[in-house]
């Protein structure tokens, strides 16, 4: 009996030992992500081990509130029939950024370190055709589908950029301002310097007593308290267009004389933004089936009087820049590129990191508002939005124009998210290698 229960003190002994090491390299290894405009990233902590050395073993990828299954090329439908060229040219987009810079200030995540020694190798590939291109991404990259936690199904909504007529200068047709940043706009506090105006956290001003109070909200910026400080960048037709355009995030503004100017996401007011469309389903003054960007601007249209009050719900309210002159390439996303037509896509900046590619699968309504459409194809994250929030949740972006409004206006289905992992990356593998407990003696 003794020496049976010596030998059961030396397992437990031996189990906590081993216990407290798997916890040491799970702390030393791990990879902890934390919502169109990118927020600020986090500083890694740094973690002490106090066990005993443990092999240095690379860690699986985690996310918050998400989990990723390795499937095949093979397990892809579609895969085989997608115009891997027109990917690779996109991605090719995200790469030059990402391979000038090895590690940028505050980024950790080693999806980012992964992408870097794929992106030199693409650019050094240059131009693929289709075969080469299908061939890199299946020589550079491992599927992994990626879901939340709880859910089988990623979800996926559309945006594009808006073509409105516009003027120079006030006139009764355009009477609603685009503004510019106001110099009192000050980012949220903690924003580290350098890092560009993050898309969520309060922003702040100072009042007439020198304190820090919340910026002015929606209501009361089309009440006028911007007016008489010459911010407008150029007037539209009304308050309803200009949401529209900050809820794009970007807009072609075509002037009196023809000059098209191009606008995009400059900063926001700090207020969390409330999707106008759910209000009006809250309300039941439209269906949930029915719900979609033209049928807003329906509502809007049949209900004047209620437009006014609807719009004031989303408090949040976006500031512009100009970024150039002229029709051509598409708007800047927060990876601070053009945009391509449906191959990028907008992602949680907290969870994903800008280069990384996702192959979508989803039955969507884009020949009709009724329609199941087979969608296929592979996509590159470049832009985010402060309601894209989750690891399986993108935002397509469908072009410019009404005819992109309209279909990406009424996306709002499930899909399946794969996304494509460099094979710098082990992200399954490693739990395999880790030490295991001493058998239980008998």
């Amino acid at each position: 009996m003794r020496r049976t229960a010596r030998a059961l003190a030396v397992f437990l002994a031996l189990a906590c030992v081993l216990s407290a090491t798997a916890l040491a390299a799970r702390h030393r290894h791990s990879v902890v992500t934390r919502s169109h405009h990118a927020a600020p990233p986090r500083k890694a902590e740094k973690f002490e081990p106090t066990g005993p050395a443990v092999p240095d073993v690379p860690s699986p990828l985690r996310f918050r509130d998400g989990r990723l299954e390795p499937v095949t090329f093979d397990d892809l439908d579609g895969w085989r029939t997608d115009d891997h060229a027109a990917a690779f040219a996109t991605f090719l987009v995200s790469c030059r950024p990402i391979a000038a810079v090895a590690r940028p200030p505050g980024e950790s995540r080693p999806m980012y370190a992964a992408l870097h020694a794929v992106c030199k190798r693409a650019l050094h590939a240059g131009s693929l055709d289709e075969a080469a291109a299908k061939k890199f991404f299946e020589d550079n990259f491992r599927p992994a589908r990626i879901t939340k936690l709880g859910d089988s199904a990623g979800f996926l909504t559309g945006y594009y950029e808006p073509i409105v007529d516009g003027s120079r200068f006030p006139t009764g047709i355009f009477h609603t301002p685009i503004y510019r940043r106001p110099s009192d706009l000050l980012p949220p506090a903690g924003t580290p310097s350098g890092v560009g105006f993050p898309n969520s956290g309060q922003s702040l001003r100072r009042d007439a007593g020198g304190k820090l109070v919340p910026y002015y909200d929606r209501g009361e910026i089309e009440d006028g308290a911007l007016d008489g400080r010459h911010l407008e960048i150029c007037w539209v037709k009304d308050p309803t267009e200009a949401l529209f355009i900050q809820i794009q995030g970007s807009a072609r503004v075509r002037l009196e004389d023809g000059l098209v100017v191009r606008i995009n996401y400059d900063s926001h007011n700090g207020f969390p933004y409330t999707p106008i469309g759910r209000v009006l389903i809250d309300r039941k003054l439209v269906s949930r089936e029915e719900m979609s960007m033209d049928r807003i601007r329906q509502w809007i249209h049949d209900n004047p009087d209620g437009a006014n009050e609807l719009r004031r719900q989303n408090r949040a309210f976006v500031f512009f820049r100009i970024v150039g002159l002229g029709d051509g390439e598409g708007p800047l996303g927060a990876q601070g590129l053009p945009l391509t037509t449906l191959r990028s896509i907008a992602v949680d900046k907290a969870v994903h990191v800008y280069g990384t590619p996702f192959f979508i699968e989803a039955q969507l309504p884009i020949d009709t508002a009724t329609s199941k459409t087979p969608f296929r194809r592979l996509m590159i994250a470049q832009d985010t939005g402060s309601a894209i929030v989750g690891p399986a949740r993108a935002d397509i972006y469908w072009g410019a124009g009404k005819l992109a409004g309209t279909v990406g206006g009424r996306i709002k289905d499930h899909g399946i998210f794969t996304m494509l992992i460099p094979r710098e990356i082990d992200p399954f593998e490693a739990g395999a290698k880790m030490l295991m407990p001493l058998p239980r003696p008998v």
